[in-house]
């Protein structure tokens, strides 16, 4: 399980075939959870740990691995679930997102399994707001078939992380801002955080935000416009897109998009969490034009107002 991705070729394996692959685990002895391995570094037992006093609680400490000091979270009690015991089952799933690197505390690690974006479902809207879920699925194990929670890992890391979406002095164009009211931009993510992070950051310049949870929702939007006569590039500025996305990733949407002759003058940027010698692989094989990774609002508000600029140019 250690090194579960190698190299950027085998991780792009799957792009474009709609396909990811799930790091199965358990936080509880009745449930299964996971997250998408393209986010995984490697997987290692438990460590000695050095406290953290002052901390946010869900932190559990810090762990040397290799040299590199690495923030433990404690993802049971993250998402609102009672302490983790610590057994001889303990792990460390060792992630990189939007450019940090941190351990989730779990238990047992099960194995990987491969499966189709399709075969991801939405939580149901019954679960509420509040769930740390982006998506489930489900498995079987040994003639059972079992229910699979994927976890909303960014959801978890904004409640410890304090994200700002307050822009650096001179991002801004003041000669643009006249020209941003009005503008439309479609935000394709699975994760409710990272949707109002995006929001949060346009929405003060005066851009109409469209929002959608998955990829074959906005691919389904997209196509009633283009049935109604919409031309689908002049309508929307950009469409932001997520990478991982249940139903339909953006990769697939991406592609999608790019084979319909009604919209494939769209302007795409992929904005993910995942990382950048990676997706600028990928942005290359889908036809992306741009790539930023999260939480950038410098980067988000810099993209955006290139694309003012190039249709505002003579």
């Amino acid at each position: 399980m250690n090194k579960v991705l190698d190299t950027v070729d085998q991780r792009t394996q799957l792009v474009g075939q709609n396909r990811l692959e799930l790091l199965l685990f358990r936080i509880s002895s009745t449930q299964l959870f996971a997250i998408n391995v393209f986010k995984v570094k490697e997987v290692v037992k438990l460590p000695a740990i050095n406290m953290l006093p002052g901390s946010n609680p869900n932190i559990y400490g810090v762990a040397n691995i290799r040299g590199t000091s690495i923030p433990v979270i404690n993802l049971r009690e993250a998402i609102g679930f009672s302490k983790l015991p610590i057994t001889d089952d303990s792990n460390l799933i060792i992630t990189e997102y939007n450019r940090s690197v941190q351990a989730f505390l779990v238990g047992k690690v099960e194995h990987i399994i491969n499966m189709t974006w399709s075969d991801i479902m939405p939580p149901p809207k019954t679960s509420g707001a509040h769930n740390y879920l982006t998506a489930i699925t489900k498995v079987e194990q040994e003639g059972i078939t079992r229910l699979v929670s994927i976890i909303d890992v960014e959801k978890v890391l904004a409640e410890i992380i304090d994200y700002d979406v307050s822009l650096s002095d001179g991002v801004l164009d003041e000669s643009l801002v006249p020209s941003m009211p009005g503008r439309k931009v479609l935000i394709v993510d699975d994760s409710s955080t990272a949707r109002k992070q995006v929001r949060d950051t346009l929405t003060p310049l005066g851009i109409e935000i469209i929002e959608a949870s998955d990829g074959l929702q906005a691919l389904r939007l997209l196509q009633s416009w283009a049935g109604d006569g919409k031309q689908v590039a002049d309508e929307l500025l950009m469409m932001i897109t997520d990478a991982e996305m249940p139903e339909m990733d953006g990769y697939k949407l991406t592609a999608e998009v790019r084979a319909d002759t009604r919209m494939s003058g769209l302007f795409i940027t992929l904005n993910t969490s995942l990382s950048g010698s990676f997706n600028k692989a990928m942005v290359e094989k889908v036809g992306c034009n741009e790539f930023i990774s999260k939480f950038q609002p410098d980067l988000l508000v810099g993209v955006v107002q290139e694309r003012l600029r190039s249709l505002l140019a003579p």
